[in-house]
C-alpha cells in the first residue's frame, strides 16, 4: 500500500488539499457480485462503515446475505473528489470507508451494525492496529434518521460491552453521511482481485449482543 501518514490529528478545513471538479472514473460493475458498482436506489439502502482500511472491510460486506453491491471509497473529508495518494496524506481529512447498498427485507442495518462492531476495534481513535492516521478511524454513516439514531444506540450498548472487557470507550464517528467519494478502480473488490492481499481487519473478541 501508498506509504501512510503516521498523523492522528484532522486537518482544519482551510489546510486541506483542494481536490478536484471531476469525479474517479469507476468500474460498471461489481467484479464479485455482477451488479452495478454505483447501486444507489433500485431497491436498496445505503450505509457507509469505517473500520481501517477499506480493502478488507469492503470483502465483510460484500460476503453478507442481502448486501446487493459494495464500493470504496472516501468520506468524512473536505477535499472534493480525492485520490488515495491525497487521503494518504492525511491532508484531506477524509477516511477509508465502505459504501454498501443493501436489501433491508433480507439484511437488516442492524444486522450491518454487528458485523461493523464486531470486526474491528473501535476504540483506537486515529488508527487500526499498525495503520496509523485520520484516514484509519472508525465510522458509520447513514443516510436515514432511523439509522443514524439506531447507530448511536447500538454504540452505547456496545461501549458498555467493551468497558466490561476493559476495552476501553469507543471512538467510532457516527453521523449523517454528507458525500461519498469512490475511490479508484484498482481499490474495488481488491481482495478479490489480489486474494493474498493485505487484511487489517482485526476485533476486538467482544460480541455485539
Amino acid at each position: 500500500m501508498f506509504t501512510k501518514s503516521t498523523g492522528e490529528k484532522l486537518p482544519a478545513s482551510h489546510d486541506n488539499l483542494p481536490g478536484r471538479s471531476l469525479p474517479m472514473p469507476i468500474p460498471e460493475t461489481h467484479e464479485v457480485l455482477g451488479t452495478p458498482l454505483d447501486l444507489a436506489g433500485q431497491g436498496t439502502t445505503l450505509a457507509v462503515f469505517g473500520l481501517g482500511c477499506f480493502w478488507g472491510a469492503e470483502r465483510l460486506f460484500w460476503r453478507m446475505k442481502g448486501v446487493r453491491s459494495t464500493a470504496v471509497g472516501y468520506a468524512a473529508g473536505s477535499t472534493p473528489n480525492p485520490t488515495y495518494e491525497e487521503v494518504c496524506s492525511g491532508g484531506t481529512g477524509h477516511s477509508e470507508v465502505v459504501r454498501v447498498a443493501f436489501d433491508e427485507a433480507v439484511v437488516s442495518f442492524e444486522n450491518l451494525l454487528v458485523a461493523f462492531w464486531e470486526s474491528h476495534d473501535p476504540t483506537q481513535g486515529m488508527r487500526q492496529g499498525n495503520d496509523v492516521g485520520t484516514q484509519y478511524r472508525s465510522c458509520i454513516l447513514t443516510t436515514t434518521e432511523a439509522h443514524l439514531a439506531a447507530a448511536k444506540a447500538s454504540a452505547e450498548r456496545y461501549e458498555k460491552q467493551l468497558t466490561a472487557a476493559a476495552r476501553g470507550a469507543v471512538t467510532t464517528e457516527i453521523e449523517s453521511l454528507r458525500v461519498f467519494y469512490f475511490a479508484e478502480g484498482y481499490h474495488q473488490q481488491y481482495l478479490h482481485k489480489n486474494p493474498n492481499g493485505y487484511c487489517s481487519l482485526r476485533g476486538t473478541g467482544v460480541h455485539c449482543m
